[in-house]
């Protein structure tokens, strides 16, 4: 995918996020309207950039609310991210092992959690030690391979286009979230399944299945 800011599909910026193991002790088992397993917390919703400006919106989620099996019992797991608003500039350059890479590490944490709060005010003081992980753009760049920590290409509807999965060279196809149909983890799963349906037919998926006996959910 051509990514050149002069002919290509720009790419987003990147995020920062935290994920975390915390005590559960008097907190619902449940979700609900009151705490839900998912939320938004939106700082301004009349910036320019609205929802895209740095650091505007978090997405915070507690799936062991959904599924107990997560976590071990008397614990939840959660999560929260700016989804793709974090300016790669504002990182770049910067030395990991440096303290002043450790100090905006914990800055980024910091401003996470104030989110996470919204609906667990002790959510930090919670949290179980050796749990907790932090992302930052250079995280992504470096163990993701992530070009400028980038959350993948901006495409715009009717603007651009990801390429097909299909190359040139016979049985070689492409897939990922730089092809179509792009950005997440179902767009991405979906591009696979294109690509598998493109390489072999409907009744050899339907063989393939009974081969490895899938497990059946009751």
């Amino acid at each position: 995918t051509d990514t050149s800011e002069e002919s290509g599909i720009p790419m987003l910026k990147s995020f920062i996020h935290i994920h975390a193991g915390i005590d559960a002790t008097g907190l619902p088992t449940e979700p609900s309207a009151d705490f839900p397993a998912q939320w938004a917390v939106v700082k301004d919703w009349d910036l320019e950039e609205g929802v895209e400006a740095p650091r505007n919106i978090v997405l915070c989620s507690m799936p062991s609310l959904i599924d107990n099996t997560l976590s071990p019992e008397g614990t939840h797991v959660l999560h929260a991210y700016v989804p793709a608003t974090e300016p790669y500039s504002w990182w770049e350059g910067m030395d990991r092992t440096s303290e002043e890479y450790k100090k905006k590490k914990e800055e980024a944490a910091d401003f996470l959690w104030s989110a996470i709060e919204q609906y667990v005010p002790d959510a930090r003081k919670r949290a179980i030690e050796g749990t907790v992980q932090i992302g930052t753009p250079l995280t992504h760049e470096r163990f993701l391979r992530r070009t400028k920590g980038a959350y993948g290409p901006r495409v715009e509807a009717g603007k651009q286009t990801l390429p097909g999965h299909k190359t040139p060279l016979k049985g070689m196809y492409l897939t990922g979230d730089y092809t179509f149909p792009g950005i997440g983890v179902p767009a991405t799963a979906a591009s696979g399944a294109i690509t598998a349906n493109s390489i072999v037919s409907v009744p050899q998926h339907w063989g393939m299945l009974d081969k490895i006996r899938l497990p059946v959910r009751s």
